[in-house]
């Protein structure tokens, strides 16, 4: 379950993206003086505001400056420029000359945008549009994902755009339309009415750019649309709506409404679908007489005899039949082919329609051949082979249809973590004593952050947010994978997407739009499924040289075939009756260009990355891509952090005792003064304890004393000064370090403490050790289970963690890890990971904490618990949604799964290329008598693609190997 922030505040998402810098993504926005960019960077030294007014100043008086703001308070400055009339790097220039420090400033403006790409067939068609991608000036970086057909591209705005980006794509002879473009975390569409002129436009378009935290504005007044880029800390769309309805001097009146574009994605895939659909259908109008005019009829006698009558010289019926309705076949329903191989030539490539459309061609204008030649001769005999190229292409278009809406399915995991957000919610007005003013249906997308929103029981909670009212139960499985039930009150988080069960409660919005949690889950997976796998290096480095090695094998077979039957090496017998030599060699050679496919071998990665992250992301476990993927099926040894990781987290003093004559109202004030500040869990149990018992002992109402010179010693606690006394709350390891003795009294204490796995906080003051505290971490429930069921799987286990030994020993025993390492400082934990890696392990470190996050890097893989903090979640490969441990033996297992799958679809793959292609090329013929005909194999390598998509498909049957039942 995701963690309570008791404060009622969040100010950071839960999964931030981990390619973030604290520098806004610059958008681009037409207005009258050309194109405008937004930059946003920190600046030190700003003390008060005179010091904002005279970068304001300093920045003001350039040319190209449209408009500076400063926040003295946030130490940031947004800056609207020109990028045709002045550079970044004057900017900060001018900055630097006023006096003040910029940081995070960007060397190079970075663009994003995702395309979704039309016409991939295999890997080198993803190869080739990575390849022309990259060759455009200013890209800097460019993915192409083949299942998900979609291309993510990073670019300097400032040499490039998305025309040119989308041109690149379109030369290189495949679709590219436009989904996502600079930072569409934060922007909203509105459709406008009223709206008649540029004028009108401009209006709107002033208004809302007056408007603080609006960083762009677009208006296209001929499509009555206007796209506003927003900062949510200061503005909603709500707000953004009014604006734009209040605009103008009050003579004109405008109305504005959310805009939501159709789901480019789904009607794309449904048309992709159809098209297919259409064209087999319209394949198979002509393509089935062929087939009957060819096959069936001539062996029915004497029902077949008419397709023999001659009706010029040797030209019979049967044949000028076939030549008639294979030509449709062939040059409307094959155009598809010709299309893409001319592409895929002209950019010194090949791929699948290449294989199609030589395959084809040779069987269709032999066969014209021999056609003309019966025409006009009065007794050539011939054998036609116009049942071959329809045929093929039939087989080759059922085989697509049915990969397209197999490949569909393997988003189906993602699709309904897209629809779990509710249309509609309910939005509360409160008055100050906190009654009901009013309650109003609004859209999901108009939810505002600090927005009151009421959630009635069978209702789906819009956005993430804090309950402040009311009880209930909410059901997190379709996130968190968590069958039961979650409790709620005030101070509990909820997660958009989620189910209220029974109470009525009333939820503020604190991440709304792209910050929920559920919009980074699907951010997270859709990029995890973009991003290719090591594995799949080795498809890429076939589909390089496969199609010219078959075109080669096809050549080689056709001259083996033709060549011997010329000069009479193998019996006449072997060549059917109605056929001579070099038919027979023909054929064998369409058969091999046919029934070898790179298509397979491309999806055999992909579909099954693409399966595993959606069903990983509905089980509670998002994994971040193929690589991490692929790492954690080689995992030997798992590192657990203790803290919040092996234990809840949440620690809780059992006792506190005196070694001094110090009164205990003055032990507890020493013990808060100090740790207060501290945001260890230790330290927050220190605090509440030591307050409960201040009550018991003097007045809760008494100000706690005020520390100065607070220093935190990472791993062992923390000091300051209170007054003239030096005070120290920590463990051993900090007294010693401060020189402090222990006493016989004091030794005995910790030992006890330590053995009955507690940790001991010990509090010193002046340089002598004055109490103690005796803080208890319960060990998770299903922790034992989890250790033992990984020694089962072959994997060891360790503990890390800035805990004394003995304490650490003692946990590590009751839950069965053998290998402890305590009283480990953060960058120890990193270095411990290496010392492990250097003895040849591939290592995973479980961790939640910020005290974590090196050693998650370190590691060969990082798991972050969903309840941690951001920087542990950004620094893991796989994060733990629930904050349940079974769920690292999910992560492991459901890895291993999905490789072997890979590696399944790899045998599949390729063993229809290593089996088919001698059959094909008539290896059994002589011996057996059996060959393989071309449209045959055209089926061959149609169901090649198919049964690797199906095999992708039966992760999705995937269970999880072990659950456990809390009470």
């Amino acid at each position: 379950m995701i963690g309570v922030n008791g404060n009622g505040e969040l100010k950071e998402p839960l999964l931030r993206n981990s390619g973030s810098i604290a520098v806004s993504v610059p958008e681009a926005v037409q207005n009258g003086d050309g194109k405008v960019r937004s930059i946003t960077f920190k600046v030190n030294g700003i003390s008060c505001a005179s010091c904002a007014v005279s970068i304001e100043s300093a920045l003001g008086g350039l040319n190209g400056i449209r408009s500076v703001m400063v926040s003295p308070l946030l130490g940031q400055a947004v800056v609207k420029y020109v990028p045709e009339l002045i550079s970044t790097e004057a900017i900060k220039e001018a900055v630097e000359d006023a006096g003040f420090e910029v940081e995070d400033f960007p060397e190079q403006e970075i663009e994003v945008c995702r395309l979704r790409i039309k016409g991939m067939a295999c890997t080198s068609c993803s190869e080739s549009i990575e390849r022309a991608l990259l060759m455009v000036d200013g890209v800097k970086k460019a993915v192409v994902g083949l299942a998900l057909e979609e291309a993510k591209i990073h670019f300097d705005p400032s040499v490039t755009d998305i025309k040119h980006i989308v041109s690149a794509v379109e030369d290189a002879g495949f679709g590219a339309d436009v989904i996502s473009s600079g930072n569409d975390a934060n922007k909203v569409q509105l459709k406008l009415e009223d709206l008649n002129s540029p004028e009108d436009a401009m209006i709107i378009q002033s208004s809302l750019e007056a408007l603080d935290g609006v960083s762009s504005v677009e208006v296209d007044w001929k499509e009555n649309k206007v796209t506003i880029c927003y900062e949510p800390d200061l503005i909603g769309p709500r707000s953004l709506i009014k604006c734009a309805e209040e605009a103008g001097d009050g003579s004109k009146k405008y109305s504005a409404s959310l805009y939501n574009p159709p789901n480019r994605r789904e009607s794309e895939s449904l048309a992709e679908t159809q098209m297919y659909r259409d064209q087999f259908l319209l394949s198979a109008l002509f393509s089935v007489p062929v087939f009957l005019f060819s096959m069936v009829l001539p062996m029915l006698h004497p029902y077949g005899d008419w397709l023999d009558i001659k009706v010029y010289n040797m030209l019979t019926v049967g044949m000028l039949l076939r030549w008639i309705f294979c030509t449709p076949v062939q040059f409307i329903v094959g155009r598809r082919f010709y299309s893409g191989s001319y592409h895929a030539l002209r950019r010194k490539s090949a791929n699948m329609d290449v294989l199609v459309a030589l395959g084809t061609n040779a069987a269709y204008w032999y066969s014209v051949y021999i056609a003309i030649k019966a025409l006009l001769s009065h007794t050539f005999v011939g054998q036609d082979f116009f049942e071959t190229s329809a045929m093929l292409i039939l087989f080759i278009l059922l085989g697509k249809y049915l990969e397209v809406v197999a490949k569909g399915k393997t988003s189906d995991a993602l699709a309904k973590l897209t629809e779990l957000t509710p249309d509609t919610a309910y939005l509360i007005t409160l008055d100050k004593d906190g009654n009901t003013i009013s309650e109003t249906e609004i859209s999901t997308q108009l939810i505002q952050r600090n927005d009151i929103i009421k959630i009635v029981p069978g209702a789906k909670v819009p956005v993430d947010g804090i309950v402040i009212d009311g009880q209930s139960h909410v059901n997190e499985s379709m996130i968190t994978g968590e069958a039961k039930p979650i409790a709620k009150k005030p101070g509990d988080k909820v997660i958009g997407g989620t189910v209220n069960e029974n109470g009525c409660i009333l939820v503020k919005a604190t991440h709304v739009g792209s910050e929920t949690a559920l919009s980074q889950i699907v951010q997270l997976v859709e990029s995890a499924q973009l991003a290719r796998a090591p594995v799949q290096k080795l498809a890429d480095q076939i589909s390089k040289v496969f199609v010219p090695i078959v075109v080669l094998a096809a050549v080689i077979t056709w001259l083996v075939w033709f060549v011997p039957g010329e000069v009479g090496l193998y019996p006449r017998s072997w060549i059917p009756e109605d056929m001579d030599a070099f038919e027979l060699a023909l054929q064998f050679g369409i058969s091999v260009l046919v029934v070898a496919c790179p298509c397979a071998l491309g999806l055999a990665t992909p579909t099954a990355v693409m399966v595993a992250t959606g069903k990983g992301a509905t089980q509670g476990v998002l994994i971040k891509g193929g690589n991490a993927l692929e790492k954690a099926h080689k995992v030997k040894t798992v590192v657990f952090d203790k803290t919040g990781t092996l234990t809840l987290g949440k620690p809780n003093v059992v006792s506190a005792v005196l070694f001094s004559t110090v009164p205990m109202e003055e032990f507890c004030d020493l013990a808060i003064a100090a740790e207060v500040n501290s945001e260890h869990p230790i330290a927050k149990a220190v605090v509440e304890h030591a307050r409960r018992l201040r009550t018991n002992y003097g007045s809760e109402t008494e100000q706690i004393p005020e520390i100065k010179d607070f220093e935190v010693h990472p791993g062992a606690g923390v000091s300051g000064k209170v007054g003239k006394n030096v005070v120290m709350v920590g463990n051993k390891r900090l007294m010693r370090s401060f020189g402090v003795p222990e006493s016989d009294e004091v030794e005995r204490y910790v030992t006890e403490v330590e053995q009955l796995a507690r940790t001991c906080v010990l509090v010193g003051l002046n340089g002598k050790i004055i109490g103690a505290f005796a803080v208890t971490d319960p060990v998770k429930p299903e922790a034992g289970r989890v250790i033992a069921y990984l020694h089962s799987m072959g994997i060891s286990t360790v503990m890390l963690t800035g805990d004394n030994w003995a304490t650490a020993e003692a946990i590590g025993k009751e839950v069965g890890i053998g290998k402890v390492f305590a009283e480990t400082v953060p960058l120890g934990k990193a270095d411990k990971i290496k010392e492990l890696q250097l003895k040849g392990m591939a290592v995973a470190m479980v961790g939640d904490g910020i005290n974590d996050s090196p050693a998650l890097a370190a590691a060969d893989v990082g798991m972050a618990i969903g309840a941690g903090t951001d920087v542990a979640i950004e620094a893991a490969d796989i994060v733990l949604i629930k904050s349940s441990l079974e769920d690292v033996v999910t992560a492991i297992d459901l890895s291993r799964k999905t490789i072997s799958r890979i590696r399944l679809n790899y045998v599949w793959a390729l063993g229809y290329n290593i089996l088919g292609m001698p059959i094909a090329a008539g290896v059994l013929f002589p011996f057996t008598g059996i060959r393989l005909p071309p449209w045959l194999a055209g089926a061959c390598m149609a169901a090649s693609s198919i049964s690797v998509v199906c095999s992708s498909l039966l992760l999705q049957s995937y269970k999880k190997p072990l659950h456990v039942e809390y009470a």
